[in-house]
C-alpha cells in the first residue's frame, strides 16, 4: 500500500480496540482471529518473513539488547510515516494489568492529532510501538506527546493515582518511502509473538491496524 493512499485517512478502529482491549477480553482470542482460524495473523495480507520485512524497510528492533538508548525525536517531516517506540517509566510492567492496558488502548484510538493517522500499534507489558503518519501541521514530538498524555491520564484514572506512566524519551524511525506499510504494520503487531506472549496474534488483545475491517 503506497503512502499516498493513506495520507489524511483516519483509522476507524475505536470499536474494535475497545472490544479487543476490554478487561473481559484480555485473555481471550481477538475478535479478528475467527473461530480457530488457521492464519495466526488474520486481517492483514500475508507478507514476507519478519526478519526479511525488517531488512526491507531498514528497521532495527529498538527494544533488542544492545540497541542504543531510546532518544527524543530529532526529525519531523510532514506526510512521513514513523515507527515509534517508548517504554514505561522505569520499564515497569504496568500493562501486565489488563485493566490498565485497556485504558491505554482506548486512549490511543482518540489521541492522535487530527491531521495525523495512527496506522498500527501494539501495547506490550513495558513499552508501546506506534506506526504513525504525520499530517502537515502537527510535528512528530507534539503527536507523540498527545499519545503519551492521553494514555497517561486514562491509566492514572483507572488506577486512581497520579504517577508517571511513560519514560520521557522515545525512539523514532522514519519509514522509507518505498516501504510496504502493511509489511511494517505486520512487523509491529507481531511483537507479542516474538516476545513469546502468545502463539498467535489473534490471541493478543492489545493492538490494532487500519487495514482491519
Amino acid at each position: 500500500m503506497s503512502r499516498s493512499t493513506t495520507a489524511g485517512r483516519k483509522p476507524n478502529v475505536g470499536a474494535r480496540s475497545r472490544a479487543r482491549s476490554s478487561p473481559d477480553n484480555a485473555r481471550r482470542p481477538s475478535a479478528h482471529s475467527g473461530a480457530e482460524s488457521a492464519d495466526p495473523n488474520p486481517g492483514i495480507a500475508p507478507m514476507q518473513p519478519i526478519d526479511q520485512a525488517r531488512q526491507s524497510v531498514g528497521m532495527t528492533d529498538p527494544t533488542s539488547p544492545g540497541h542504543r538508548a531510546l532518544r527524543r525525536g530529532r526529525h519531523s517531516l510532514a506526510g512521513h510515516c514513523y515507527l515509534l517506540t517508548t517504554t514505561t517509566h522505569q520499564r515497569q510492567r504496568l500493562f501486565d494489568d489488563p485493566r490498565l492496558a485497556a485504558s491505554a488502548c482506548g486512549a490511543f484510538t482518540k489521541a492522535a492529532p487530527a491531521d495525523a493517522t495512527l496506522l498500527a500499534w501494539v501495547l506490550m507489558p513495558d513499552h508501546v510501538h506506534w506506526l504513525l503518519q504525520l499530517g502537515h501541521h502537527t510535528p512528530l514530538a507534539r503527536a507523540v506527546a498527545c499519545l503519551k498524555a492521553a494514555s497517561r491520564r486514562a491509566v492514572n484514572t483507572q488506577r486512581a493515582m497520579q504517577a508517571p506512566v511513560w519514560a520521557r524519551a522515545y525512539h523514532d524511525h522514519a519509514v522509507r518511502h518505498d516501504a510496504d506499510l502493511r509489511a511494517v504494520a505486520r512487523y509491529v503487531i507481531a511483537n507479542p509473538l516474538r516476545a513469546g506472549l502468545v502463539q498467535r496474534i489473534g490471541a493478543y488483545p492489545f493492538w490494532d491496524a487500519i487495514w482491519l475491517g
